[in-house]
């Protein structure tokens, strides 16, 4: 076992695992390895759970990356004037599907104590999928499988590095008679403008974003209640059946007992008639 192996282990054997690599580092002599490893930090439930997601669902984290530069690229296109709401709208609802697989496929593994994750480590789940779709540091950082904490995405919600954006469009200048001259007011002025269009685009996205993100998570919690509703539903409904299925084979036995005992008390009355009239 090497470091990289502690983040794939089940939650509660972080740390007796990493005390027996640390000794066994330190028989063999690579003390510097050793220290290294004893600091390594216990994961948080929530980035373990996605340590485990990284390291067994392959497929589902490759869509969830696709999902993610989709949706960088169709606010890039917005932003440049290429794109459309319908586009974008597709590409974050793809991105957010992607997202709720994974977060499906996590409810399913369990706390140290045999509990299933909590909604709020669940939503922190959710949250650190989501930064590793649109950023490249928290991508770079997740699909290690070694998060010692969640993440979150942060910025204007382009989710787009540096390398990446497009380069903004340079503003037309009017022709200067001597070189280097400085902008005239009106190209300042046009400058500022572009700008604040920039921004006011950029802000646009970010908030469209958000109401769809809010909207499926409304939308998501309200599924679930209505499905535990219908499953508690289900259950008290079988309960009643299996009762009235036991009581209804109780009810058959004991007609089929009273039907026997009328049967042998009237067998039992003609013998005795017979033997009255035999007298």
């Amino acid at each position: 076992m090497d470091a990289d192996d502690l983040y794939g282990l089940p939650f509660d054997q972080f740390v007796p695992e990493r005390g027996v690599l640390v000794k066994a580092l330190r028989k063999a002599g690579d003390r510097a390895q050793a220290s290294e490893v004893s600091a390594l930090r216990k994961p948080s439930v929530a980035a373990w759970a996605v340590n485990q997601l990284v390291r067994t669902q392959h497929d589902a984290v490759a869509d969830l990356y696709a999902a993610g530069d989709g949706l960088r690229e169709a606010q890039a296109d917005l932003l440049a004037g290429r794109g459309d709401g319908r586009t974008l709208r597709a590409a974050g609802e793809a991105e957010r599907a992607a997202v709720r697989r994974l977060v499906d496929i996590a409810r399913g593994l369990l706390t140290s104590d045999g509990h299933e994750l909590s909604e709020t480590v669940v939503e922190r789940v959710a949250d650190t999928l989501h930064a590793a779709a649109l950023d490249e540091d928290a991508r770079d950082q997740a699909r290690q499988g070694r998060l010692e904490r969640e993440l979150r995405h942060v910025g204007l919600g382009l989710g787009v590095s540096p390398a990446q954006a497009p380069a903004p469009a340079a503003p037309k200048r009017k022709a200067t008679a001597k070189s280097g001259a400085k902008p005239s007011v009106e190209e300042r002025a046009a400058e500022r403008e572009r700008l604040a269009a920039e921004r006011a685009a950029q802000e646009r996205v970010q908030r469209e974003h958000d109401d769809l993100r809010r909207a499926a998570r409304t939308a998501e919690a309200a599924a679930r209640r209505r499905a535990e509703r219908a499953a508690r539903a289900l259950a008290n409904a079988q309960e009643r059946h299996d009762r009235a299925a036991q009581a209804l084979a109780e009810a058959e036995q004991e007609l089929a007992d009273a039907r026997e005992e009328a049967a042998e008390a009237t067998a039992a009355h003609e013998r005795a008639q017979a033997e009255l009239s035999a007298i």
